[in-house]
């Protein structure tokens, strides 16, 4: 099962292009609110309507676990506890985890990057705490962590995450059809 995770401010398009490509690839994604109500507000306004509360799930099925971008969600992700504990659990286990735009911070200060490649939004670097920026759309490391740049590559973020969890046939084939490349 893959998780992406909504706090109020999120980016939008960097949390619904990638669970598009995600679900067209046939994957499952619970969406999942990290606020008190399944309704979170993106930073541009747009109302998301999730699958579920934080709370109410137990992500012992988790694949992967995937946190969008934006201001200022990325800050209400790192703010929250149960988040941080699971990301930091999920990391030890040695489940996948993605982030894009601002939220690889939350990964860097948590400490998970150390060692690793990553790269995030223009000027959040120095949140990559331990890591090895690299200035590309997506990279990935240790073939655990997945980290992107912004909302003008939500698409390859997406596509990256079904080549690692399909293969990269499937994800050529559903850039294909979608006119992506």
């Amino acid at each position: 099962m893959i998780y992406v995770f909504f706090a109020n401010g999120f980016e939008e398009s960097e949390a619904i292009v990638p669970i598009d490509i995600m679900r067209r690839a046939g994957l499952e994604v619970t969406l999942i609110s990290t606020t008190n109500d399944i309704m979170v507000t993106g930073s541009h306004g747009i109302v998301i309507k999730t699958d579920a509360k934080f709370n109410d799930v137990d992500f012992e099925d988790a694949e992967l676990l995937v946190l969008p971008g934006g201001m200022p969600g990325t800050k209400n992700l790192d703010a929250h506890a149960g988040l941080c504990e699971l990301l930091q659990t999920s990391a030890e286990k040695g489940i996948k985890l993605a982030a894009i735009c601002a939220a690889p911070m939350v990964f860097g200060n948590l400490g998970l990057l150390n060692g690793e490649k990553a790269t995030c939004y223009p000027g959040f670097e120095e949140y990559l705490i331990g890591a090895e920026y690299i200035e590309k759309n997506v990279v990935v490391s240790s073939n655990q962590f997945i980290t992107s740049r912004g909302a003008g590559t939500a698409m390859d973020f997406g596509l990256k995450i079904v080549e690692i969890l399909k293969n990269s046939k499937i994800a050529e084939e559903l850039a294909s059809a979608i006119i992506y490349r």
